[in-house]
């Protein structure tokens, strides 16, 4: 005979088996001298992914030019966006997801200033742009705005260098967002959207600063007086 509570346990695991995965917006942005953000809506409604999927008017550039578009209306000029490694988006029928990639740059989003003495670079990065409301079909809409309201400085640090929030509402599709730092990045501070952190020197930045560099163009300065000369 089985047991009554076994038989129970057995059914709740068929049924969480059988159960379609919950859908989700998962937001990934990792930042270099500009960042490279990754959107993949997962798990999607059939019917709305087939929308998503024909709607001509929804392609890689959709979502870096709704931010940027929605940037403009901040009076937020400086900004620039250009493919991912992804340049095209990406349709999983098999799961109903979607993926697109871009990178966004430009000095209202990530700035730096170079300290002359330790040479080291102190950066700035803006997180604003996150927030804006984009319609993927005529009946699919998600305001990015609201759900990514919460201040990046009370976010979780899942690592020293990584910040992240989800957003679950009942009876809506959860969001997450993911903001991850260079792994040598030091002295991280976040101050309600905007991070700052300092990076070690560059090869290139040492090198601007190098008395060699100045021998160096003195070197050819005076080879090129020379060779004048003798073809005078």
């Amino acid at each position: 005979m089985k047991h009554p509570v076994s038989s129970a346990f057995v059914a709740i695991l068929f049924l969480l088996a059988i159960s379609p995965a919950h859908a989700a917006i998962n937001v990934s942005s990792t930042v270099g001298d500009s960042i490279l953000v990754s959107y993949s809506l997962e798990n999607l409604d059939p019917t709305i992914y087939g929308q998503i999927k024909s709607n001509q008017g929804f392609n890689s550039s959709t979502i870096p030019l709704n931010i940027v578009q929605n940037l403009e209306k901040q009076n937020l000029m400086l900004v620039r966006w250009g493919p991912g490694p992804q340049t095209e988006v990406a349709y999983d029928d098999a799961t109903n997801s979607i993926k697109t990639s871009f990178y966004l740059g430009g000095s209202d989003i990530v700035r730096f200033t170079l300290n002359g003495t330790t040479m080291r670079r102190a950066y700035e990065v803006k997180t604003n742009w996150r927030k804006f409301t984009i319609s993927f079909t005529a009946n699919f809409t998600i305001d990015f705005a609201s759900r990514l309201a919460k201040p990046l400085e009370e976010w979780q640090k899942t690592n020293p260098t990584t910040f992240s929030y989800e957003n679950s509402e009942p009876g809506a599709i959860d969001v997450s967002f993911s903001l991850t730092l260079p792994g040598s990045a030091s002295k991280i501070q976040a101050q309600v959207d905007t991070v700052t952190y300092e990076m070690p020197p560059r090869p290139e930045d040492q090198l601007i600063n190098s008395p060699f560099l100045i021998i160096g163009a003195m070197a050819v300065a005076l080879a090129v007086v020379l060779i004048y000369r003798r073809v005078r």
